[in-house]
């Protein structure tokens, strides 16, 4: 049996660049592992897959990523043993925090270790993203600058720690209607976008910005709510990460993200769930 903790991530910085003819967007994001994890445990057993997410309403079968991914490394072996996978979800699905990705990518890890396949981290990456654009990122296991779809990454250099508390509304969003919502036009030409150097707290808050938060703020006004909020609570600055609708709050200390953490939790009386992580 093999457990492993499955971080979420944020994004402190995404530009969406260009609409392709794939129908995906090519951007420029920086995105980093926070300590916010599921909890996934793995045990072999005699045949095929058996995932169970208790106490969750994401899909136990081929519809979760995760399963995929199992799937994705075990149909490589002539006689494949079977997987039994546990997923204790912390992390809110489809909010924007990477959630399913993550699991999908720790499932490769785990079974390549456990299963002795000796594949590289090159080889896991490339399974990754046949997956899910976010899938290599946390195979790569560095805060980074993702590019293309999100597949390209470069390691991000001397990123200060910082502490976050997250407001999640407790409602799904759907990553594609927000890209959708976009409405750019497709272009053929190359896109210059020169990513910003970011190695202090002042420049990471100078260079917030998320594309996507005019279209999800747009359907979503309780989420610039939640951005004033976390202002008012000391936050150096806010934004939603990734498509969302979570949205996160910076703090250069634990301390503060503490007492802002518990103003929240105060002023939403229940009503939404609040979190506190620190960047790993």
């Amino acid at each position: 049996m093999i457990v492993k903790l499955s971080p979420a991530k944020v994004n402190l910085h995404l530009r969406v660049l260009a609409r392709r003819a794939d129908g995906f967007h090519n951007i420029c994001t920086l995105m980093q592992r926070i300590d916010l994890c599921d909890e996934m445990t793995f045990t072999r057993a005699e045949r095929g897959i058996n995932l169970r997410c208790p106490g969750s309403t994401v899909p136990e079968d081929n519809k979760n990523i995760a399963y995929r991914a199992a799937d994705a490394l075990l149909s490589r072996l002539p006689d494949p043993p079977g997987i039994s996978i546990t997923i204790k979800k912390r992390i809110p699905v489809a909010a924007g925090l990477g959630g399913g990705s993550s699991n999908a990518a720790t499932t490769l890890i785990a079974i390549n270790e456990m299963m002795g396949l000796h594949l590289g981290v090159h080889d896991l990456m490339e399974t990754g993203k046949r997956l899910g654009a976010d899938v290599p990122f946390f195979i790569f296991g560095k805060t980074a600058w993702a590019t293309g779809i999100g597949e390209c990454l470069h390691a991000a250099q001397n990123i200060p720690q910082l502490w976050y508390v997250l407001v999640n509304p407790g409602f799904e969003i759907s990553t594609r209607s927000v890209y959708e919502g976009l409405n750019l036009r497709l272009t053929k030409r190359a896109v210059n976008y020169k990513c910003p150097q970011l190695r202090s707290i002042n420049g990471i808050i100078k260079s917030l910005r998320n594309d996507l938060e005019r279209v999800t703020l747009n359907l979503h006004p309780v989420l610039q709510h939640f951005k004033n909020l976390l202002v008012q609570h000391g936050a150096e600055g806010a934004l939603m990460t990734g498509s969302g609708p979570t949205v996160m709050g910076i703090f250069r200390d634990e301390e503060g993200a503490i007492g802002a953490e518990q103003a929240l939790k105060n002023a939403g009386a229940g009503e939404w769930p609040v979190y506190r992580a620190s960047s790993i």
